[in-house]
Formats: structure tokens, C-alpha cells, sequence
């Protein structure tokens, strides 16, 4: 690979190096309550890039299976069951987003995709094959870890942690979530949910007619306090796909005009709740007026793009 695909760990250029040749100072542990330790399952081509990873993620307490291609993470994946994948999209023969695509048939499984395509639409088609986040090469073996156990916390309860208490499993507009069993239905027949999507619908029926900016819902529903709002946009076009009626005019999740998005369960009562006037809505879920969809997602007006 051209580019250094991940942050050097002394001014020398090179980790500073054990027994192993890994990172010799521990990675933080990231939020408060760090995740129990998980099986991780590593995929990349590059030796030294997996070599790396592996070594954050061994230090942190996982258990680490690599593979250097699609057929053999398949194959390990079979073996012992990852409780969360590191996934390259750039690998020889089958790529990524096929292998995701097989793991994902194979069971639930969070997935965290590396890809050193700087390109957005590749970064969204990843998100969109079942990607619960992507980072970018370069990137900080760091940042990589805090970002496996975010979604680890999400899936997996920290040692000692106690689930949040509430009066029942939440339920509106005929959808229906059971935290407890990971198990979403809408009118009583189960939903093919990824965690991601999940998450963001038990979310929304716990906040029924609170409208909510992107970057609230990547910190509540995600847990972080950066990153890229595309990955929301993503997760509420996909999980329109599975709970609206019409996923062109959505009535449940709702686009609210300059500020994000809006649970209505009262929006199956026929009324069209989008928040889109004189136009259709935008690829980041803003509403477009007049016009079309620019690049990125912004309203063209006139013939030219304002945003």
C-alpha cells in the first residue's frame, strides 16, 4: 500500500518495539466502561497492518483470529464465531463487502470496516452491506480501538454492568423491540435488523415525538461524540427500508426541516410526516426544495449547487 495505514507510535516512525514487534505502551481503554474482552476476528491483506491491529486489540484483553483473505476469515469465522470483525474492503479475489455480506448470512455479527478508499459512496456502500462503522487509512490503531468497543458496549455488556431499567420493552406505530432478546417485530412479524439499525429504532420508541440533530443520535445511539454524520444517514434510510410502508414517504421515521430526525408513531394513520415540501428529500435526509440533490447531498437551486 502508498499510504501509512495506521499512526506511528514514536518520533522515530516505527512502534517501539516488544517480543513481538508490537506496540510496546497499552492502547486506552476508551470509554468508561470498557466492553468484557471479545473474540475479534482480523482481515487484511497487510501483514503489517494486521500485525498492528492485533496488537492493540490483544492488549486490550481480546482474543484475536487473523486471516489474510475472504475464503479464510470465512473459514475461521466458521470455526469460532467473531463476536465483532475488522474488516479491510480492499482484499484480493472476494472483497470485502462480499465477505461481509457472507458473514452477515451466516448470523448477526458487528462488523467495523477498513477501507483506504477515500471515496464516500464506497465508505456508504459499506454501511450498507451491514457495516456497523468504517475507519479510514491511514488511521490511529487508537482511534481503531475505541471505535471496536464502542460497537462491542453496544452488543456485549461491560463485566458488572447493569442493563438500564425499564418499565418494558418499547413498542409504537406496530413496531416492537425486546432489548433483552435483541429480537425487533413490526405488526408481530420479526425484522431482519442489523445492531446498528436496532439500536437506532429502540432508541426512537423510547423518544417518541422528540426530533433529534445527527450528531445527537451518533452520541446517544453510537456513543461518540465524532465521526461521520453519513453514517446516520445511512442507518435511517436503511431502517426505513424495513419499518416504513413506503419507504419513499416515510411516515414513522420523519425528516424534520433543518434539524434531523423525528419518530411519529401516529404516522401510520395515513398522513404523509415527511418534512419534504415542493421537492423530494436529500441523500443526507435533508428535504430538497425546488430542485434537485447536489453532490454530497446538498439542494441545487437555479442550475447550481448552494451547500
Amino acid at each position: 500500500m502508498s499510504q501509512q495505514p495506521y499512526e506511528p507510535a514514536s518520533p522515530g516512525g516505527r512502534p517501539p518495539e516488544g517480543s513481538s514487534g508490537r506496540p510496546a505502551e497499552a492502547p486506552p481503554s476508551g470509554s468508561p466502561a470498557a466492553p468484557a474482552p471479545a473474540r475479534v476476528l482480523v482481515v487484511d491483506d497487510d501483514p503489517t497492518v494486521a500485525e498492528v491491529v492485533a496488537g492493540y486489540l490483544e492488549r486490550a484483553g481480546h482474543v484475536v483470529d487473523r486471516a489474510g483473505d475472504g475464503p479464510a476469515a470465512l473459514e475461521l469465522a466458521g470455526a469460532h464465531r467473531p463476536d465483532l470483525v475488522v474488516l479491510d474492503l480492499m482484499l484480493p479475489g472476494m472483497d470485502g463487502l462480499e465477505v461481509c455480506r457472507r458473514l452477515r448470512g451466516a448470523g448477526p455479527v458487528p462488523v467495523v470496516m477498513l477501507t483506504a478508499r477515500g471515496d464516500e459512496d464506497d465508505r456508504i456502500l459499506g454501511l450498507e452491506v451491514g457495516a456497523d462503522d468504517y475507519v479510514t487509512k491511514p488511521f490511529s490503531p487508537r482511534e481503531l480501538l475505541l471505535r471496536v468497543e464502542s460497537v462491542l458496549r453496544r452488543t456485549r455488556p461491560a463485566p458488572g454492568a447493569r442493563p438500564p431499567a425499564e418499565a418494558g420493552p418499547p413498542s409504537a406505530g406496530g413496531l416492537a423491540v425486546d432489548p433483552a432478546a435483541r429480537r425487533a417485530t413490526k405488526d408481530g412479524t420479526e425484522l431482519a435488523l442489523t445492531l446498528r439499525e436496532f439500536d437506532l429504532l429502540a432508541f426512537f420508541l423510547r423518544h417518541p415525538g422528540r426530533a433529534f440533530a445527527r450528531d445527537e443520535l451518533m452520541r446517544e445511539v453510537w456513543g461518540w461524540d465524532f465521526g461521520d454524520l453519513s453514517t446516520v444517514t445511512v442507518h435511517v434510510r436503511r431502517l426505513r427500508g424495513k419499518v416504513e410502508d413506503d419507504p419513499a414517504r416515510p411516515a414513522l421515521v420523519q425528516t424534520v426541516w433543518g434539524v434531523g430526525y423525528r419518530f411519529d408513531p401516529a404516522g401510520r394513520d395515513g398522513r404523509d410526516g415527511s418534512a419534504v415540501r415542493g421537492g423530494r428529500e436529500g441523500r443526507d435526509g435533508s428535504a430538497v426544495r425546488g430542485g434537485r440533490e447536489g453532490h454530497g447531498g446538498s439542494a441545487v437551486r437555479g442550475g447550481r449547487e448552494t451547500g
